[in-house]
């Protein structure tokens, strides 16, 4: 039997879903509208997340050049990162996907700002920078990776490459500048041929005599697996995030469960 290259799914977040639903009927009339928005924000983040996830493993996942890590969330040294989608190339390429769950439309500006569209206000917002959220997850993929004796090739030790993007919905409308460069962000559907794309530019897919130079299939699984060793799901703390002292938020926190294929 083959190695699979798609080392871990998403963690299941249902038992987080129930609590915030179970929250929103006990709460206070002032917190249901946050928790309300809580909810809606996750349950778009999970669908954003499952649809990435399905087109990378439809086009990936039977590839064994590229290993597949969905929803690992990594803690080093008190710095945090959620990383949505983690390509292992076995030219330890390494491809850093942050998912935004954006249908109403947003636009970039040419100083590289985020404006989200505010369907209900009928205006864009501004937002946080997924390009910096998403530079910030690779330096603490860094680190973990620094905790990590990496595979070498004829005495050396390769050093790997770091590459984020930034996928939303295809039904997205995006708004791009004239000058500040978004080829970072890229529609989900349209991932793979960008992923194509690099390879072809660097000749990797031109040469299959090159593979010899690279990380054999079952090394990149191993570098891929310790990283999965390091996942540290979350938990939720619905006093902490709300406020709130009912029986309901008093429960023990929830730490989401590790869901993983190997």
């Amino acid at each position: 039997m083959g190695i699979s290259m798609l080392l871990k799914t998403a963690d299941d977040k249902s038992s987080l879903i129930r609590q915030l639903e179970s929250l929103q009927n006990a709460a206070p009339v002032e917190k249901k509208k946050v928790i309300e928005q809580a909810l809606l924000n996750l349950r778009a983040g999970i669908k954003a997340e499952k649809e990435a996830a399905y087109l990378l493993d439809f086009a990936l996942a039977k590839s064994k050049n590229t290993a597949i890590i969905h929803d690992l969330r990594l803690e080093i040294d008190g710095r945090v990162a959620q990383i949505d989608h983690l390509l292992l190339h076995r030219t330890l390429n390494i491809f850093v996907l942050e998912t935004k769950s954006l249908h109403a439309g947003f636009k970039i500006t040419e100083e590289g700002e985020f404006l989200s569209w505010n369907a209900f206000r009928k205006c864009y917002e501004g937002m946080p920078s997924p390009l910096a959220q998403n530079e910030r997850h690779i330096k603490v993929l860094k680190d973990a990776l620094g905790q990590i004796e990496l595979p070498g090739k004829l005495g050396l030790r390769l050093a790997p490459a770091f590459h984020s993007f930034v996928l939303v919905s295809s039904r997205s409308r995006i708004d791009r500048p004239e000058k500040f460069d978004t080829s970072q962000i890229v529609k989900a559907d349209q991932f793979p041929q960008t992923l194509d794309a690099f390879f072809d530019k660097i000749g990797f897919t031109q040469t299959l005599a090159g593979l010899a130079r690279y990380l054999s299939t079952e090394s990149l699984a191993r570098l891929g697996q310790r990283l999965i060793q390091m996942h540290r799901p979350a938990t939720f703390d619905p006093t902490a995030r709300f406020g709130l002292t009912s029986q309901a938020a008093a429960e023990k926190p929830l730490s989401l469960a590790i869901s993983s294929n190997n």
